[in-house]
């Protein structure tokens, strides 16, 4: 499970259990180390997560720094003063394409992660929730094009598909594990 929202947050269940690991932290898929050169820090303390490129406010901030370093660059966003997350994904569907490149970096870095995630756990399926995963399409084909060309040949197969709970996942989840 992928959890793209404010953060990215992630959930590894293998055989109905959820795997919590030694320390509680499997699955905190949102600090992963993506990129060494980045010199903001990640709300961990670290730098280069893919939370600070793959949630909705990291690509906010990406295009914030993409408009900074394209000066140049005319996009209808520029226009927003507080744009969101669902502001670039919508311009992206309408072929903006500095909103496009930024959703291809989006992609890029999941596609990246979650291949790295298939070496370890080979997954039979990616299930992707959380406020950004309402982009649909644009996001998905992103991600299922990138993981194809970084995962390893065996892990190649691996079903994307967007959460059916939305927002009451954590209910239906704590009240399965008060059950058990």
């Amino acid at each position: 499970m992928v959890t793209l929202g404010t953060g990215v947050g992630g959930g590894i269940i293998i055989n109905e259990r959820i795997l919590s690991g030694a320390d509680g932290a499997a699955g905190e898929i949102g600090h992963i180390p993506m990129r060494e050169e980045e010199q903001e820090t990640c709300g961990c303390g670290k730098r280069g997560c893919l939370e600070q490129y793959a949630s909705a406010t990291g690509i906010v901030r990406m295009m914030k720094q993409y408009f900074y370093e394209h000066p140049q660059v005319k996009s209808p966003l520029l226009a927003i003063e507080n744009f969101t997350a669902k502001d670039i994904f919508d311009w992206a569907k309408s072929g903006d394409r500095a909103a496009l490149c930024i959703v291809d970096d989006t992609g890029i870095m999941l596609g990246k992660a979650l291949a790295s995630i298939a070496c370890v756990v080979n997954p039979e399926i990616f299930v992707i929730g959380g406020g950004m995963a309402k982009a649909g399409a644009i996001l998905f084909d992103s991600i299922r094009k990138h993981y194809t060309e970084y995962a390893f040949h065996a892990a190649g197969n691996t079903v994307f598909k967007p959460a059916e709970l939305s927002n009451h996942a954590g209910i239906y989840g704590g009240v399965r594990l008060v059950l058990e």
